[in-house]
């Protein structure tokens, strides 16, 4: 069964960050693909759905700047905050953010991270796609075989730095 993926960014690449809600403005209500960002448009959601948006979006360069992956194109930019305003989610990144249930199957992503336990366990629960999840520990959960891995939701608090450190260790050991 086709899953339909509904989000920003690349409709495959690198990394996939699956979160449960679009932010709460009408053009985003009914997406029905995944769409690239255009330049300033992290700016325009920020601006009008608060401060959750810009810390997601926030949180997410600063994965990508930790993570350097060599298939990555974010050692062209000098920091996470450039990377964010002139590359994050648009169409020619590598990364998605999805709010839709993962679609292992179709391999468009390297990575799938789920970001949230609650939401993780909501999909598990309603759409089974995988049985080789093992939970680290309370927050973070890897399936090797798929290259997903469970983590704190997008916020500083949640994913501190020091746990986007741990998020990138365990991406970089599932190769």
């Amino acid at each position: 069964m086709k899953i339909l993926t509904q989000g920003f960014g690349a409709t495959s690449g690198l990394i996939a960050i699956y979160i449960e809600h679009s932010p709460s403005m009408l053009e985003y209500k009914n997406l029905l693909s995944v769409q690239p960002l255009s330049l300033g448009e992290i700016t325009v959601i920020n601006q009008a759905s608060g401060n959750g948006w810009r810390k997601i979006f926030n949180v997410y360069a600063k994965v990508l700047a930790q993570l350097q992956h060599s298939d990555h194109n974010f050692t062209n930019y000098d920091s996470w905050q450039t990377y964010r305003d002139e590359c994050l989610l648009q169409s020619h990144s590598q990364e998605a953010l999805l709010f839709s249930v993962p679609d292992l199957a179709a391999k468009q992503y390297h990575y799938h991270v789920i970001a949230g336990r609650t939401y993780a366990k909501k999909l598990f629960r309603d759409h089974i796609f995988t049985n080789s999840l093992v939970w680290l520990d309370e927050e973070f959960a890897v399936d090797p075989i798929h290259r997903l891995v469970v983590c704190p939701f997008l916020d500083y608090r949640q994913l501190s730095n020091i746990k986007i450190n741990k998020l990138c260790d365990i991406l970089r050991e599932l190769g």
